[in-house]
């Protein structure tokens, strides 16, 4: 899994509410089992026309997104099914955190356990970012995932909540099985003292 430490980049505004993981990923997408190849189908139905031609109004396929690696979203963003492919398809597409004022639990699980970090802020705050984006659409924000806050270009920071498990995998970029495998020489002296035997 990616490492996430801190991350400066513009935003990406869908204030959309309620976008569910067909939405992030059309179904017809789901029988991959490879992660690669799917940013090119993250908001497939919004982003192309029926000839696979791009939507030239839709906010990914503007100038002024590319690049971008931060998603500014509506409320309840990630709800529906829950498909692993949602977040496989937007770090594929380039994106390491999404904004929004609440997410689905199952994709909130699945973006921590695939390197994307899920950011809950309130209201107000998500209404000052979309501001941001409508007058300044090249201005940055810098999210520092140790001291959990994301920055405002005039230096406002701005707390937002993770759990401690989630946060130290992300820090050091590991999932949980690598997280448990980080205390492998503990677990082998555990078991050399106590006379466990381990078929590996």
């Amino acid at each position: 899994m990616a490492q996430f430490t801190t991350l400066t980049s513009r935003l990406v505004a869908l204030p959309a509410n309620n976008v569910d993981t067909d939405q992030i990923i059309p179904a017809r997408y789901l029988k991959v089992t490879d992660k690669a190849g799917l940013g090119a189908a993250l908001f497939a139905d919004w982003r192309y026309n029926a000839d696979g031609s791009p939507k030239l109004d839709f906010v990914l396929n503007k100038p002024q997104s590319q690049g971008a690696a931060i998603l500014l979203a509506g409320d309840n963003f990630g709800c529906g099914s829950s498909r692993e492919h949602a977040p496989w398809a937007l770090t594929g597409y380039g994106f390491r955190a999404v904004i929004s004022t609440s997410f689905a639990d199952i994709f909130r699980n699945n973006s921590l356990k695939n390197g994307l970090l899920p950011i809950s802020v309130d209201a107000e705050t998500q209404r000052s970012l979309l501001d941001l984006f409508e007058e300044a659409p090249n201005a940055e924000v810098t999210i520092d995932l140790a001291s959990q806050t994301v920055v405002l270009p005039g230096g406002q920071a701005i707390s937002f909540p993770i759990d401690g498990f989630s946060k130290a995998c992300l820090l050091n970029g590991v999932d949980e099985l690598g997280y448990i495998q980080s205390f492998s020489e503990r677990i082998a002296a555990y078991e050399a003292a106590h006379g466990i035997a381990i078929i590996r």
